[in-house]
This record gives structure tokens, C-alpha cells and sequence, in this order.
């Protein structure tokens, strides 16, 4: 079956029309009540409801259970170069017009939230980080790239380089190979070093395109870590989960008494300490290489004494399945902080998982709360950086939690 404008037609369940509408992309191959006898993987087709009527266009991953991935609900748009151009612009331009002097480094395509479903790029400086998880962004991957060259360009940046980290066991479920390296192109020089420098909150990083986590850098906690910062100064801190140091990093320029850094990976801790030298922190600053949930209760019985401790695990599920014993560990956490804690004391506590919804977080918080014997003030309540947007009725794309509270 072909649409007037010839794209191949598939016509969904009511369960998936009715989600369509409400703004969520995604069909399932377990939605689709009539398929085409001919669709190329990857190319963009037309969804509709059982009565025909038109809900969206998007891109067909044949191997993959989340079949379809719409990326218009125009049914005047024709899904030529100009589109992915226009796409390209939308996303280079919000982010400019949102993110102010933090435009320098900072994700510059969000997938589904940018309508370029399956597609990560993260900026760092004039270096560009890629992740293409959807079988058709990459058959249209050369276009994008080229689109955001030109687009930078308006905004001042000459890219120097654009590192694939296609690197994700999803990729698979896609039918495409895993690979990291440089994309080369003639709209783009010659390779750069994969290693480079970016400033954020006024603290410089090293960033390793190739051999960093995910794309080099953990963006999405750019201003919460300005909120903690400004409840570091004079008080003693302890950052759980470091990564590259970046909270402990924050209090301590903010004006920290002291911070103690921790991460269970020796490499992280290593970073952490670089970091802390590159900005000249590393006489308020002092760092340990242990597992949290074994380090708490044992700072507990040593009597350590911290004004402000702050939490950003990694994400404990990444399924469904899983959140019970996720909300499990989330609780051991946030409990030994608590006990550690002394009245005034302040709490950071982040879920960066989008299972973990707000409403089972807080409810898990107030449960540690309650075995730990105290009370919590809310301070604050955040989320992640608004170069990271929240595609209302998508909830994949609400996913980071931050809470500051005081223990009273």
C-alpha cells in the first residue's frame, strides 16, 4: 500500500494511535496491524490509524522492536536534504539561544527531542562527540554531519573534528556494527588529537573523545553542579560517584572547607586529582578509591564528620524489570548519607535512570529518611540542562533527577 505522496503505509493498532497523539514516537512491531509488502530499512514511511487517518512519518528500523520512529507529523513535509538541514538548524539554534556562554560545550542533538531519533551529538568546544543508535539516522548520518558544520559555522565555531562513539551494544539490535573513530569527510580537516580541553562553571576539563565514557563527558549536570557549589562554601564535603570530578570540583571552587572525592574506579580517581591540579584545587581537595556502599558505613564508624554530601550514581537500571532492586540500592545510599550526616547537614541525591521516575524517588527518599530517624527540608528541585529538553509526552527524555535537601 502506497500513500498519495509515495511513501510505503503502515497502519497501526488503537493503543498506538492513541500514544501517537498524545506525543510519544515510537511504534512497536507488536502496533502494527498492516505493513507494505515493499519498505527499505531505514527509509521513512507514513503511519496511520485504522481509519486512515494520517498520525505521523517516520523512520523503519526492521530489526529492532521499536519498528518505527516518527520525525514529523506534517503530512505536507517532504523528507528530502532541506529536511535534515532544517532539523540541524532547529537544534543548533536552540541550544545557542538557551545555553548562553555554556554553548561552548554541551549536547547539541538530544534524539527524539530534536525529532533525530537514535542520534546523540555532544560538543565539546570545536570538537563534535556522535552516538547514531537508529538504522535510518544512518543512512542520513553524512547529511546531518555536513548540516552541523555548516551550522556551527554561523555560530562562530570552525569543527575540527567529528569522533563516532559507536560503541553501544544497541547498535546490534539495530543490524549495525559497533565502532569508534574519527568520521572523515572533505568538509572536515585532517583528525585532531581525540584529546581536548573544555571550560564549564569556569572549571577546566580534559575531555578523551575516544576512550571517554559515552561521548567524552557527563553534560546534563552542568548548573546542578552550580547549585551545590553554592552550598559548599566553608562546609566539608563528600563527593560519592566523582566520575571525573566534577561536583567535587564545583564545591571546591565554590568555596569548600574541604573535599573528599570517591569513586570505585582507580582511572576516575586519577582523573579526578588531574582535574583538581589543572585548576589549582588540589590543596582543599583529597581522594578515594573505594566502593561507596562499603565506604559510608565505614566513615560512619570512624566518626568522619561532613557538612554536605552529594550522590550522583550511575544509573542502577536501565529496565523495568530491574527497578526494585535499583530503588533498593538507591536507598542504601541515600540512608548511610543520612546517618551521616549531622543536623544541618546538607544532601545531594540524583537518579540519572528515567524508570526511577520523580514520585518513587522522593518516595524512596522519605523511606531513608525514616529509617535513618530524620527529617528533610526540600531546598531544591531540578533537572537536567535545558540542552537536554524534556519532550513533554515522552517520558524516555525526563530522566535526571536532582534534589538538594538539609537534614533537620
Amino acid at each position: 500500500m502506497k500513500a498519495s505522496r509515495g511513501l510505503p503505509v503502515f497502519v497501526v493498532s488503537k493503543k498506538s494511535e492513541s500514544k501517537l497523539r498524545a506525543g510519544h514516537p515510537w511504534v512497536y512491531d507488536n502496533e502494527i496491524e498492516q505493513s507494505p509488502d515493499l519498505a527499505e530499512n531505514g527509509s521513512v514511511v507514513d503511519v496511520v490509524s485504522q481509519k486512515g487517518t494520517y498520525l505521523g512519518s517516520g523512520l523503519l528500523s526492521e530489526k529492532s522492536k521499536i519498528r518505527i520512529r516518527l520525525i514529523s507529523q506534517n503530512a505536507n513535509d517532504r523528507f528530502d536534504e532541506s529536511f535534515w538541514k532544517r532539523a540541524v538548524k532547529y537544534a543548533v539554534d536552540y541550544r545557542a539561544a538557551v545555553m548562553g556562554e555554556g554553548f561552548s560545550a554541551c549536547r547539541l542533538v538530544f534524539g527524539e527531542a530534536d525529532r533525530l531519533p537514535g542520534l546523540t551529538v555532544d560538543k565539546y568546544g570545536d570538537i563534535l562527540s556522535v552516538q547514531v543508535l537508529s538504522y535510518g539516522i544512518e543512512r542520513v548520518k553524512g547529511i546531518i554531519y555536513k548540516a552541523l558544520v555548516y551550522e556551527l559555522a554561523q555560530h562562530g565555531v570552525a569543527v575540527r573534528g567529528i569522533m563516532e562513539r559507536n560503541d553501544a551494544a544497541i547498535r546490534e539490535l539495530e543490524g549495525m556494527e559497533q565502532y569508534k573513530g574519527w568520521y572523515e569527510a572533505d568538509f572536515l580537516p585532517p583528525a585532531p588529537s581525540p584529546v581536548t580541553q573544555i571550560e564549564e562553571n569556569g572549571i577546566i576539563y580534559e575531555v578523551d573523545v575516544l576512550n571517554g565514557q559515552k561521548t567524552g563527558f557527563f553534560l546534563d549536570q552542568k548548573y546542578n553542579r552550580l547549585a551545590a557549589a553554592k552550598l559548599a562554601a566553608g562546609r566539608r564535603v563528600l563527593d560519592c560517584f566523582t566520575h571525573t570530578g566534577s561536583f567535587a570540583l564545583n564545591a571546591a571552587k565554590g568555596g569548600a572547607e574541604h573535599v573528599t572525592a570517591v569513586d570505585v574506579s582507580q582511572l576516575a580517581v586519577d582523573t579526578a586529582r588531574e582535574n583538581a591540579r589543572r585548576n589549582g584545587l588540589l590543596d582543599r581537595m583529597d581522594f578515594i578509591c573505594e566502593d561507596v556502599f562499603e565506604l559510608l558505613p565505614r566513615l560512619k564508624e570512624e566518626g568522619a564528620r561532613y557538612d554536605f554530601i552529594i550522590l550522583d550514581p550511575p544509573a542502577f537500571t536501565k529496565s523495568r524489570k530491574t527497578i526494585g532492586s535499583a530503588e533498593r540500592g538507591y536507598k542504601e545510599i541515600n540512608l548511610r548519607a543520612m546517618r551521616l550526616l549531622p543536623r544541618g547537614g546538607f544532601l545531594a541525591t540524583a537518579s540519572c535512570s528515567h524508570f526511577m521516575d520523580s514520585e518513587r524517588f522522593l518516595k524512596m527518599v522519605k523511606s531513608a529518611a525514616d529509617d535513618a530517624g530524620v527529617t528533610l527540608r526540600l531546598i531544591e528541585a531540578r533537572k537536567q540542562s535545558p540542552d537536554h529538553p524534556i519532550l513533554l509526552g515522552v517520558e524516555e527524555t525526563d530522566y535526571l533527577k536532582f534534589y538538594l535537601f538539609q537534614v533537620i
